[in-house]
C-alpha cells in the first residue's frame, strides 16, 4: 500500500467515526475515545514500520507476531525509536532484524539472569517452638 492509499482508508474510518458520534448525538463516552485513540496508535505504528521495513522484514516481524506478541511489540518499539532518533539510514533488510532480535534476545537473556528469587517459609514451626510448650 503506498501512502495515498493509507491515507485515504484513515480519512475513511475518521469520516465514519465521525458520523458514528453524530448519529448518537454527540454523546460519546470513554470507552469510544480510548478505543478510537488505539486504533489511530495502531495505524501511526502500521504506517511508520512499512516506511521504515522492508516487505521480507515485515513478513518476518508477522511471523514474529504470530509466535510471541510481547517480543514483535518490543522489535516494533526499537524500531520506531531508532526511526524517530535519526539512526535509521535506510530501510531495514530482513538480515537487520534477524540481528535486531539477536540483540534483544541477549538483552532479555541477561536480565532474566541477574534476577535471584529467594523463596522463604512463612509461618512455619521450627524445633525451638516446641520447648516452650
Amino acid at each position: 500500500m503506498s501512502d495515498a492509499d493509507l491515507e485515504e482508508i484513515r480519512k475513511a474510518r475518521l469520516a465514519q467515526l465521525q458520523q458514528q458520534g453524530g448519529a448518537g448525538g454527540g454523546q460519546s463516552s470513554g470507552g469510544e475515545e480510548a478505543e478510537q485513540r488505539k486504533q489511530q496508535e495502531a495505524e501511526a505504528r502500521v504506517h511508520i514500520l512499512s516506511q521504515i521495513l522492508e516487505p521480507e522484514a515485515t513478513e518476518r516481524l508477522g511471523r514474529i507476531r504470530l509466535v510471541k506478541e510481547s517480543r514483535a511489540t518490543d522489535v516494533e518499539n526499537r524500531l520506531i525509536m531508532m526511526a524517530r532518533s535519526g539512526q535509521l539510514r535506510s530501510k531495514v533488510t530482513e538480515n537487520q532484524l534477524k540481528e535486531l532480535l539477536g540483540s534483544l534476545a541477549e538483552n532479555t537473556r541477561e536480565n532474566e539472569a541477574s534476577k535471584v528469587v529467594i523463596s522463604r517459609k512463612k509461618g512455619g514451626w521450627d524445633d525451638d517452638d516446641l520447648d516452650d510448650l
